[in-house]
Order: C-alpha cells, then structure tokens, then sequence
C-alpha cells in the first residue's frame, strides 16, 4: 500500500511551525519580495493601490480588485509574501507533498487554482529548492501551473525568474506557467488533469462556491474523475463562519460539503478521495524578530483538507 494513502494525525497543537529545515529560511523569502518588488515597495502610489484593493476586496468586487498590473503588485506585495511563508510551512509539513517535492526521479507537476498572487508558487519553490540543495544531481523537476482569472502573469514571471537565478541549481528543473482563464469554464485539457501530481486550491474554494456552485461542483467532479490515483488535493480556507455555505436554509462549513463531493457521504467513504491530513483550525503565526519587510505580516489561521485520489 502506498504510505501517503495512510491516515496521518492532524499537526499537533494545530500550529504551523514558523519555519522547518525543508524549506528556505523566512528572511530568504521575504528577500525575494524585496528585490523582485522594489520598484513597487519604493513608489510613492502603492498605499493608494493597497486602499482600492481593500476596498474592492471588502465588496467582494475580486474582478475590479485585480483588472490592472498596478492593483495585482499592489496586492501582491501587501499579502503574498506572509502567505508565501505560511504555506511553505505548511507544505514542508505535509509529509505527502514533502515526499512530493523530495522525490530525486520524477518530473512532478502542480495545478494551483487561483494561484495568480503567487504565495503557492513562492511557497513551492521555497520547499522544493531546498530539498534539491541536498541532491544537487537529481534530474527531478517541478512544472507548476496556475490559473486565475486576473492576468497575474507578470507577477509570477517576476518571481519565477528570480526562483530560477537565485534559488535553484539548475534553473530548467523548476518552471512554472500562467493561464488566465476562470477555471470554471476552462477545458479539462487544458488544465491537463490526468498528468497532476498535486493540486491545490488554497483560499479559492469559497469564492467559487459563493460565485458560480454548480460549476465548482463539477469541477471537483472532474478533479474525481480525470486525476490519476495517488494525486494530491489540499485546500485550505479561513477557519470560521465566514467560510460556511448555505444550502437551502441551513448553513454548513464548506468542509463538509467539499467532504461529502470528494470522500462520499459521513460513514459510508464511497467517494473518488480519502483525507490524509486535516485541521478545523490551525495558525500560522510570524515571528517578527526573523524577518524583515516593509509592511506588516500578518498571521493566518485557516482549515485545510489534504485529500489523496483512490
């Protein structure tokens, strides 16, 4: 039996560590936002553009929050860097998407839905590359690739290349591509589902339930479908009420409908996925005396599901 099928206990004390040794060094991740977005932490507008993005964001207006580059560095400079560091933590404690990144064989590839801000590109990078420092020869790669359906590719060309020039040893064997499309209606051959190795949907399931729910239902049907067995599925969202779904008049967390979608009904597990590991609740929570940045770094506290395909 493959051991990333097997049941894993939640994180104890449902925290995240504020770093491990199987990723980059928080302050080496906060770097890579300083140089790639100097330009933006310099200009005298970028606390304007963090207002309006706020603002559309708090109206959950996401179309008008993301519809210019200034607005996606804006946002991306604010958020990305603190939840960078928060899921490169989490993934680096993942032992299935540790073993994932580790792997010295294998081309693995990634799907990151919603991923256009890039936390889980920066997040990915941080662990895989320092998992290759010790395994240098290791003709591995990692093929990461996101769809959001803002055009952030330049921000995530901007930190990709400096993952590539700073990060890794040899910079062919991590890549990563941008789709701008809304995955709702994008074609499954495009995603190309059938090649993913992890799949992540990281403070994304909400917004599509809330948005369009029929179509995310289908969606995590296709994942059900098309994914090959052994693929990973982790999502994570606010921890709280804020991520609860109504249905006809009753609310319930979206963990158990995502739950009911993927694993099959409570007691009868008939669906397409197990759970691996999961937390209602854990936190991930900066050290301040570690790093150093510009802007405030919030801490986070979130659920997450990682789920594994039969």
């Amino acid at each position: 039996m493959d051991r990333r099928l097997k049941r894993e206990p939640e994180i104890a004390s449902d925290a995240l560590p504020f770093t491990t040794q199987d990723c980059m060094e928080p302050q080496k991740i906060i770097d890579l936002f300083e140089v790639s977005f100097k330009h933006i932490l310099q200009s005298p507008d970028l606390q304007d553009y963090i207002q309006l993005v706020k603002g559309d964001l708090y109206n959950r207006d996401y179309l008008t929050a993301f519809n210019s580059d200034d607005k996606r560095f804006a946002y991306a400079s604010r958020w990305t860097p603190a939840r960078s560091l928060a899921y490169a933590s989490l993934f680096a404690s993942l032992e299935p998407i540790k073993e994932l990144m580790e792997d010295p064989e294998s081309i693995k590839n990634v799907l990151c839905v919603g991923g256009g801000a890039s936390s889980e590109l920066v997040a990915l990078g941080a662990v895989f590359c320092r998992l290759k420092e010790y395994n240098s020869g290791s003709p591995s790669t990692l093929n990461i690739k996101l769809i959001d359906i803002a055009d952030w590719s330049k921000v995530a060309n901007n930190l990709t290349t400096y993952i590539k020039e700073n990060w890794v040893y040899r910079p062919e064997k991590f890549n990563s591509e941008f789709i701008c499309d809304d995955v709702l209606t994008a074609s499954p051959e495009s995603l190309n589902l059938e090649s993913l190795n992890l799949v992540t949907l990281l403070f994304t399931t909400n917004e599509l339930f809330a948005e369009k729910r029929k179509e995310t239902i289908k969606l995590f049907q296709q994942f059900s479908s098309r994914c090959q067995k052994g693929c990973l599925l982790l999502i994570a969202e606010s921890a709280g009420s804020y991520s609860h779904i109504t249905i006809g008049e009753r609310k319930f967390p979206i963990q158990f409908l995502i739950d009911t979608i993927l694993v099959g009904k409570p007691n009868e597990n008939n669906g397409a996925w197990e759970i691996v590991n999961q937390s209602e609740s854990t936190w991930y929570r900066i050290n301040e005396k570690e790093v150093d940045y510009p802007m405030k770094l919030e801490n986070m506290r979130f659920f997450y599901r990682l789920y594994c395909k039969k």
